[in-house]
């Protein structure tokens, strides 16, 4: 097989596997659509809303498990496991915040050790994406320090304050682990979920109102960890490439 006919026969199957990938992700998009449609952030937690919070997660969780296998458990597949229990968790945020936000730390380690892992390694010597890596440790200081006196205020400071300071620490260390994949859908689903949890924690601690805050909080939530699981299915299928080509 020569090389263009080896090019069109990997266009062929990229296209084959995206289409693949994308009937494994309805179930994610429909459990995403009853979520809303179901939306009711005022109402008092209940069973029902907790499942359905929680079922796009694990959805994920499954289809990340389906093509990367049993490995994955301790990776992004592990990862949206966490943050589904953080989903539960934030469904009585008054009484599980915390556990929460520990499920979703957890979360982030298992995301940081994923984008250190071989299958994201790049051939590329470019020191470029090291550069923002302060850059991020610096927001996330500033957003730290800014929150500070709020979190004084909320009940059980102090649990929160170093809690929220740990937090901030495992998902700007989440971002800088992403960048360095320099992979575009991987970065651009953890700094979604920067943004997302930016938000969020300007609700919580009503540092300032937000039009529409909860509904931004969710929209950009679902669409980070799908950019994530869909990013790690890409690392496998670039890696497979990769393989065929020295074959060849």
């Amino acid at each position: 097989m020569d090389i263009l006919e080896t090019d069109a026969y990997d266009r062929r199957q990229r296209r084959n596997m995206s289409c693949v990938l994308f009937l494994y992700l309805v179930p994610f998009f429909l459990a995403t659509a009853v979520y809303f449609y179901l939306w009711t952030p005022e109402s008092v937690g209940s069973s029902v809303s907790a499942g359905a919070k929680t079922a796009p997660a694990l959805l994920l969780a499954a289809v990340v498990l389906s093509w990367n296998g049993l490995h994955s458990v301790l990776g992004v597949a592990g990862g949206l496991v966490f943050s589904a229990v953080g989903d539960f968790c934030l469904i009585w945020p008054d009484q599980m915040f915390l556990h929460g936000m520990a499920a979703f730390a957890v979360a982030h380690l298992f995301y940081s050790l994923t984008f250190l892992s071989s299958r994201y390694s790049s051939e590329s010597s470019s020191k470029w994406p090291r550069l923002f890596y302060p850059i991020l440790f610096l927001i996330g200081g500033a957003v730290y320090i800014h929150l500070y006196p709020y979190l004084q205020k909320a009940p059980n400071p102090d649990l929160l304050v170093p809690g929220v300071g740990v937090y901030i620490l495992m998902i700007t260390l989440m971002g800088c682990m992403a960048i360095r994949t320099r992979r575009f859908i991987t970065v651009l689903g953890s700094l979604v979920f920067m943004v997302s949890d930016l938000t969020l924690a300007v609700q919580v601690f009503k540092v300032a109102p937000i039009e529409h805050g909860n509904i931004i909080v969710m929209v950009t939530y679902y669409l980070a960890q799908l950019l994530i699981a869909v990013g790690d299915v890409k690392a496998v299928e670039s890696t497979d490439d990769f393989s065929k080509w020295k074959r060849a």
